[in-house]
């Protein structure tokens, strides 16, 4: 079972610690359907070497957008030595006809359900070409492989998912085209989901689902459960998510530290033409308030270069990422990738402008923006990671918070992440990313004494209650 490297890997903006953080559990997820004798391993080439010469009786290989070409090679070199090989992933499902030419069997949507089936045909020898996930479901799949995860080579061995996909259907999310012709979103039993938790060492977990609040009445029971296991986690949500009821706050008493935020755009006028539905008419100011009382650290992520961004949107970004005291931000260039309403909307209005999938990385321009033109699109992007994460910045943002712990929790997650680049580089290369995971737990360590459950009215329900935007930010 093999990761190719995506193609930054051998660009000069590859950073190793971004591509050693987190294991493919993907692929080891289908490696829990295979027989106990079948012998199993798994390549990740970001973090070790491939080697094509071996002679295994199958391949599968797990396919982004922007691997896509590799991986196809990968796949050729195989399969003229007469191997079987399977394909699937994002990229497979949203250009499966194109995928098709370089396997023997490819796989769209999830594999949870179909690589079983799969497996089995292979052995009587009569393998489909194509497995299409239809009926979809968590319920009593077999525990991941995690024997098979090489856990020295990550930061963060202990990643988990307990759903799949989401509930939102934003036009530029490829998970979305991922999903189609099934259930867009569905959980674990909760049991099965607390034992999986159970399984894995240490205290640190992080949660790779698209929206661990997604699900509010399986996230308290989630989060109930997790009470008292003394963890330490990070995942993923929605601004509407966190303002509703008081779930973010049984999360922070579970112990949940660190959240990615998909904020998107400063431009509340995107968020219509984007579908992101659950962003219309939210406050984000009181999001960061909220987040900020309970004493998680936010990751943000930004998307510039939709319809209504013109070029002051970069600066208007950090700004305003920096004044709420965002920790650390993602930005990316808006990608139109296959199979989304975004794609088809651009192909329609004939602005798509190139696909190759390679330049396909959010950093790249693939498309004719609106209100600027590629190059300042390009140069803002490049701008605005360098400006937030100046010294500067980072250290005015770090004051933006109430308390001293926070503040100096915040400073070290930030500078770590993006200013010791030879640091991490080195640890990464002489195999001791294990010995980084006390400094990350300390860094994720609680801020607040205690989680005070107060009512949604007090985070943007009313003028009075919210806090006050800084001027250029819509109401």
């Amino acid at each position: 079972m093999i990761l190719p490297s995506l193609l930054e890997a051998e660009s000069p903006a590859w950073r190793p610690v971004k591509y050693s953080l987190f294991p493919p559990l993907g692929l080891a997820t289908l490696a829990a359907h295979c027989s106990p004798d079948d012998e199993v391993t798994i390549v990740d080439q970001h973090v070790e070497p491939l080697s094509l010469n071996d002679e295994p009786d199958l391949v599968v290989i797990q396919v982004y957008i922007t691997n896509a070409y590799r991986a196809y090679a990968i796949a050729d070199s195989y399969r003229a030595r007469g191997i079987y090989v399977a394909l699937g992933g994002l990229h497979v499902t949203s250009c499966a006809s194109e995928a098709a030419l370089h396997a023997d069997t490819i796989f769209t949507g999830p594999g949870d359900e179909t690589f079983a089936q799969f497996l089995a045909d292979l052995r009587k020898g009569k393998p489909k070409p194509v497995y299409k996930s239809v009926t979809r479901s968590l319920i009593g799949i077999p525990p991941i492989r995690r024997d098979l995860i090489k856990r020295r080579l990550y930061l963060v061995p202990n990643s988990i998912v307990v759903t799949r996909g989401c509930p939102f259907h934003c036009s530029f999310c490829y998970k979305d085209a991922f999903f189609k012709g099934g259930r867009s979103f569905y959980t674990q039993r909760v049991d099965e989901a607390l034992a999986e938790i159970n399984r894995l060492p240490g205290r640190h977990l992080y949660f790779l689902d698209d929206h661990l609040l997604g699900h509010r009445k399986f996230a308290a029971n989630l989060f109930d459960g997790m009470s008292g296991m003394g963890r330490l986690f990070q995942g993923a949500a929605t601004v509407d998510s966190i303002l509703r009821g008081n779930l973010i706050e049984k999360a922070a008493t579970a112990g949940l530290r660190s959240l990615f935020v998909g904020f998107e755009s400063v431009n509340s006028a995107n968020h219509s033409v984007t579908g992101k539905v659950q962003n219309i008419n939210r406050e984000y100011n009181a999001v960061v308030k909220r987040l900020d009382d309970l004493g998680i650290m936010i990751n943000g992520s930004f998307v510039f270069g939709l319809d209504h961004d013109k070029p002051d949107v970069f600066d208007r970004t950090v700004d305003w990422a920096v004044n709420q005291g965002i920790t650390t931000a993602t930005f990316h260039i808006a990608t139109p990738y296959p199979g989304t309403a975004y794609h088809h909307e651009l192909c329609e209005q004939n602005r798509i402008t190139s696909e190759n999938w390679d330049n396909y990385d959010t950093r790249h321009v693939v498309f004719e923006p609106k209100l600027m033109d590629s190059k300042t699109l390009v140069d803002g992007y490049h701008r605005a990671y360098q400006n937030f994460y100046s010294w500067r910045n980072i250290t005015f943002a770090s004051l933006q918070h109430k308390s001293v712990k926070h503040r100096a929790k915040h400073f070290a997650y930030s500078a770590g992440w993006r200013k010791f680049e030879p640091l991490w580089d080195a640890v990464i290369r002489t195999r001791q990313l294990r010995t980084m995971t006390p400094m990350l737990e300390g860094v994720l360590s609680k801020v607040t004494a205690t989680v005070n459950q107060k009512p949604e009215s007090e985070y943007g329900s009313s003028e009075a209650d919210s806090p006050k935007p800084i001027k250029f930010f819509p109401r």
